[in-house]
């Protein structure tokens, strides 16, 4: 019930309402309330993964642009402001890199070969001491000079293959203190020591062991190895070690005992060997010890030594005409059983080409190494004197 007293309420409150609301259709009741055409419901989707590749390409470009402008930046900044003090280590990488010298020259002094590196003499790495030839090996001190001439660093000169002849010279010169006994002590003599090391290839030496015969009339390993044993056996048998029996260690005795062992060399022919060794000058030592331990056997390496030794070598004199024994030959004697086998299958490339070269370029140091202008010569071959012919 209304209330108020106000005609204007009053007169609104009981008036008819209009035709068309009246009229209007009412709409059916409903007992819920969502929309009669619902949403449809899409699956949401992600980033777009080559979109976002993109952009993280993009932003590590522009950084690295921006390291590379401030790169830039500081550098010109540092030019700018004259260059820095560097560091020890520094200098001495710088020095390392390259040659501290331009020219290698060859000097007489005091009656005796000095390499020159400008005006700096070679010395020896372990006391520094100059590094002094005889007059009578000139060849052996311009070859030094040519070693030196093509190191290209300071660092390349710390390196033994680089320079294989002045570490050659330098234990030549290391024989020859400690035999004045003015090098540091040792457990043995340098000497002693190295006879004992060359022996140790005298009983496998592969001139003395030989494959059985073959039984067809092929050319065999045996025929190629006797080919190469005969002439270096008898010369040193004749004029080194006279005293000396050196037999084929694998022949048909040792077959026929079915041992697989080489048999020993008799006690004399070992003592006549070292006898000879310990004999040899520091020069002619160092160069058997090299050819030795290159070849591995001892009658190659000492029909070497003795043909080229400036002194001889305690080589009985020879008659004119002979055969000389130089570089090829030793290094084909040193290896017929690797020649017999890649003639066979093959050579493998990188590595008996290399091993080759490698021990053609140790026993042609050698040779540098033991000769000289001062041997006596007799048909142009070396000769001691005082020896009956």
């Amino acid at each position: 019930m209304c209330t108020t007293k106000d005609p204007r309420v009053l007169a609104a409150a009981v008036r008819p309402r209009s035709l068309h609301h009246l009229l209007a259709p009412r709409s059916p009741s409903r007992f819920h309330s969502s929309h009669d055409r619902p949403a449809k419901v899409v699956p949401v989707a992600g980033p777009d993964s080559a979109r976002e590749a993109r952009i993280v390409r993009r932003r590590k470009q522009a950084d690295m642009l921006r390291l590379a402008k401030n790169l830039r930046a500081a550098a010109r900044a540092q030019m700018a402001a004259g260059p820095a003090p560097q560091h020890q280590s520094s200098r001495t990488g710088a020095l390392l890199r390259k040659r501290f010298w331009k020219d290698v020259h060859v000097k007489e002094v005091e009656g005796a070969y000095e390499v020159h590196l400008d005006s700096r003499p070679l010395r020896r790495p372990d006391n520094k001491e100059v590094i002094r030839l005889p007059l009578s090996k000139p060849l052996l001190a311009h070859a030094l000079a040519l070693e030196w001439d093509h190191i290209m660093s300071a660092a390349e000169a710390t390196k033994q293959h680089l320079i294989p002849l002045t570490s050659l010279t330098c234990r030549a010169l290391d024989i020859r203190d400690d035999d004045a006994g003015v090098a540091p002590p040792t457990p043995a003599p340098v000497r002693t020591t190295i006879a004992a090391t060359v022996l140790r290839y005298l009983d496998t030496d592969s001139l003395l062991c030989w494959a059985p015969p073959a039984a067809d009339a092929e050319p065999s390993l045996r025929a190629r190895q006797e080919a190469a044993a005969r002439p270096v056996v008898d010369f040193l048998a004749r004029r080194v070690w006279p005293a000396a029996a050196l037999v084929p260690a694998l022949d048909a005795a040792a077959a026929a005992a079915a041992s697989l062992v080489p048999p020993a060399l008799p006690p004399a022919t070992r003592a006549a060997v070292r006898a000879w060794v310990l004999r040899l000058g520091c020069w002619e030592l160092a160069g058997l010890e090299r050819a030795v331990l290159a070849g591995k056997g001892l009658l190659a390496a000492a029909r070497l030594v003795a043909e080229w030794s400036e002194h001889g070598a305690g080589v009985v004199r020879a008659a004119e005409g002979a055969a000389r024994f130089g570089v090829e030959e030793a290094a084909r004697a040193a290896s017929v059983e690797v020649d017999w086998q890649t003639r066979r299958w093959g050579e493998v490339e990188d590595s008996h080409d290399v091993e080759k070269a490698d021990l053609r370029r140790q026993l042609g140091s050698v040779v540098v190494l033991v000769s000289g202008r001062g041997k006596v010569v007799d048909g142009d071959r070396p000769v001691q004197p005082g020896l009956p012919d």
